[in-house]
């Protein structure tokens, strides 16, 4: 392959046709960034390469039948009187920018993901096409959820989850019941919908080839042989429990079968070269009636999948999860949702979301299995640790893709912290894999003679966390130390001394280099503030040197860098009261946001509080946070629309409001605000620490609060306990009873 003059050829080519020469361009792109071993990873660009086919297709279909009715994102970002309008030009794909949100029903240990969006369009599996419902009445008024600019959408959580979505206007009614069950065996969607209205009508259940990203194609469709539903593309049944009056269809050249509601049926099938068939239910609703609700059901997994096992409900699921108690009902409901949004998320691979982002990264499942963990759900947490070693490749590098290098870190992180929070338990299988993966940090680190701020760092890689073009990221290096350190004090803490004694000189090697390196640059610029990277100026990339703070600690609370880096982001990188992410995401960035908030919790500055509220005002009436956030429609406008690492760090930021963890201590109520200390009780746990398991209730007067503790600990550990809750004076927490009165500062 060498030996084939394959540049000569397309350069060749590129002139024959008169068009610029794409090595040039390449060579071009790369010079933005640093030297490295992978200039972009096979798994981005193929994802990349998905993702702009959709928005492609999306082109040819969307734009030129702007009267069909479309996915709730389509009608908002393609209406030019509406704030979310984005010009198309010379855009070579049409892709959801401006609302990517959607709410994933689901059972616990399930790893299926029903979508429901904000206007209760359903998607019953992954990637598919969808389910929509609409009311016409008999003078052609129609009531289409997806075309309203307000409809009232919540998540119940109780036994089950249940998105339920009403729309109301011009004298109707229309309301969807979205739920995932498992009946005889086999996981099923159920759909109930319902009208009223004011005049007689047609309540219409709506095949759609579309779904939360555009088109996705129906093919064919049929009335099942009992009239009681479709058989689509001949292998997916959607079930009604009632016959309807009448099926309507329509193909791509006909137009979308919205136009055809008040004609009589004419045929039981359909089938559409172009793959947009869309066919409707209709359903007679006169006025006056009582409304009724109309089912339908789908089968999630293939008829010849074997039976599923009985499974827990929610409430067993989540029954070993810390609670929490305070007088925020909306923080207090978006803790619990976040909850179950992990579970579920974990019920198979750890995703960071249910559909886009339905693959592994070890990034991603790090974060979200410490926050299972940190919230009691330690079994869960190993269970998905013992799969860790069969993503390690011969030469210790834990893979999620090429070219990223803090996975390493972040993985011996993981297994140390499991260790500690579990008190002590561990399978010593993990023993091999980690000292591969400390070897692996080891080998990899650049010696330079030429450039000293990179001197023992590790290799430029591509962006961890969408941070720019390929360099040294500090990210990379913070999560490497931690990750030598934790290595060392595991091998220690299981007896071997000699692999401990040689991992731990590499850690303190390598952060003697990450810190000299970071002098280097504050000499240059004059400034504390830590950029992305050695060879950057301050920007919002600056964001990821928080880690060495939160939630690795590998500095002090209140370190002098760490709050001049949180300094710059506050007064340059706000926008409503959250972090804005320049580099890609270009929008609000949820986690982020929180975890800007631990540094300033854990330094007990009350600047905290600004960023959790914000938090708070950007989640969707069901609980959730996509990736990144539109500044101006509120929808999301990157990634999943629901972000497993943004609801971790929702978890971890509530947890830690009450239970800070420091070496060897444990600091009481840091985020607990001054309003709440009023009230009657406030409580949070069990929740596990490297000292053991723990509950704190917080008892509140006018003028004092009662901080108590209840502690398992593990064998002799007793950390020294101390109540901070701001506004009050600090109280040690003193064995047995681990209670105090705390007085507020005048």
């Amino acid at each position: 392959m060498r030996l084939f003059p394959w540049k000569f050829l397309l350069r060749l080519a590129a002139r024959r046709f008169d068009i610029i020469d794409p090595l040039l361009v390449a060579a071009r792109i790369r010079s933005f960034a640093q030297p490295s071993e992978v200039q972009e990873p096979i798994e981005l660009l193929r994802a990349g390469i998905i993702f702009h086919a959709r928005g492609l297709l999306n082109t040819k279909a969307i734009q030129h039948n702007l009267d069909w009715v479309w996915p709730y994102w389509v009608e908002r970002q393609f209406n030019p009187r509406d704030h979310s309008f984005i010009p198309r030009a010379f855009s070579f794909s049409h892709i959801n920018l401006t609302h990517r949100n959607w709410t994933a029903l689901g059972v616990p240990d399930l790893p299926f993901y029903p979508l429901v969006d904000p206007r209760g369009l359903v998607t019953p599996l992954h990637d598919s096409w969808s389910i929509d419902c609409w009311f016409q009445d008999d003078q052609g008024i129609s009531l289409c959820p997806s075309r309203m600019a307000q409809v009232d959408q919540k998540l119940i959580d109780d036994h089950r989850r249940q998105v339920i979505t009403r729309s109301a206007a011009k004298g109707i009614v229309l309301t969807t019941e979205a739920v995932m069950t498992v009946d005889d065996g086999r996981p099923m969607l159920q759909l109930d919908a319902g009208a009223e209205s004011t005049n007689s009508g047609w309540l219409v259940i709506a095949l759609r080839p579309c779904n939360p990203e555009g088109v996705q194609f129906i093919e064919h469709a049929e009335v099942l042989e009992d009239h009681q539903g479709w058989l689509v593309n001949g292998q997916i049944e959607v079930r009604l429990t009632e016959p309807p009056q009448k099926y309507l269809f329509s193909d791509y050249r006909s137009g979308d079968v919205f136009f055809r509601l008040k004609e009589p049926q004419s045929t039981v099938s359909k089938s559409c070269r172009i793959g947009m068939v869309t066919a409707a239910a209709c359903y007679r609703i006169e006025q006056g009636t009582p409304p009724k609700k109309y089912p339908l059901s789908i089968s999630l997994a293939p008829p010849d999948s074997p039976r599923q096992i009985d499974r827990q409900n929610w409430l067993e699921a989540e029954l070993p999860a810390a609670g929490i108690q305070i007088p925020d009902p909306w923080a207090q409901f978006l803790y619990r949702t976040a909850t179950r949004s992990l579970i579920h998320l974990s019920a198979g691979e750890v995703i960071p979301g249910p559909y886009t982002y339905n693959r592994f990264w070890f990034r991603d499942a790090c974060y979200m299995l410490n926050a299972m963990l940190t919230i009691g759900l330690s079994n869960r947490c190993r269970r998905h640790l013992d799969t860790f070693a069969d993503r390690q490749s011969s030469a210790g590098f834990f893979h999620s893709q090429d070219g990223e290098w803090d996975s390493n870190g972040q993985v011996l992180w993981l297994f140390n912290r499991y260790r500690l929070l579990s008190g002590g338990d561990f399978n010593r299988d993990w023993l091999e894999p980690i000292r591969k993966g400390a070897e692996w940090i080891a080998k990899k680190r650049v010696f330079s003679t030429t450039d000293p701020k990179i001197n023992g760092l590790l290799p430029a890689g591509f962006s961890a966390e969408h941070f720019g073009p390929n360099d040294h990221y500090y990210w990379d290096d913070f999560w490497a130390v931690a990750g030598l350190r934790a290595a060392a004090e595991t091998m220690s803490a299981l007896g071997f001394a000699n692999e401990s004694v040689a991992i731990s000189a590499t850690a303190r090697a390598m952060e003697q280099d990450l810190l000299h390196s970071i002098a280097l640059v504050a000499g240059e610029t004059g400034l504390p503030a830590i950029p992305a990277s050695p060879h950057r100026r301050l920007d919002s990339a600056a964001i990821g040197c928080l880690v060495a703070d939160y939630p690795l600690q590998l500095l002090p609370p209140g370190d002098a860098r760490m709050v001049a880096t949180a300094e710059y982001l506050v007064e340059n990188c706000l926008v409503k009261e959250c972090f804005f992410q320049d580099m890609i995401h270009s929008g609000i960035n949820i986690y982020m946001t929180l975890e800007l908030a631990e540094t300033y919790l854990r330094a007990e500055d009350l600047r905290f509080r600004g960023l959790f509220e914000g938090a708070a005002a950007l989640a969707s009436p069901t609980g959730q946070w996509p990736e990144a956030i539109h500044p101006r429609t509120g929808g999301g406008c990157m990634g999943d629309g629901q972000h497993g690492w943004a609801i971790a760090e929702w978890l971890m930021l509530l947890r830690n409001f009450f239970v800070m963890e420091e070496e060897g201590a444990l600091r009481i109520g840091l985020g607990i605000l001054p309003e709440w200390q009023t009230q009657a009780q406030l409580a949070y746990g069990p929740t596990l620490t490297p000292y053991g398991s723990i509950s704190v209730v917080i008892e509140g007067q006018q003028e004092t609060a009662r901080v108590s503790l209840t502690a398992d600990w593990y064998g002799n550990a007793r950390p020294a306990v101390t109540a901070c809750l701001p506004g009050c004076a600090h109280k040690r927490l003193e064995p047995p009873d681990y209670s105090a009165i705390v007085e507020r500062k005048p």
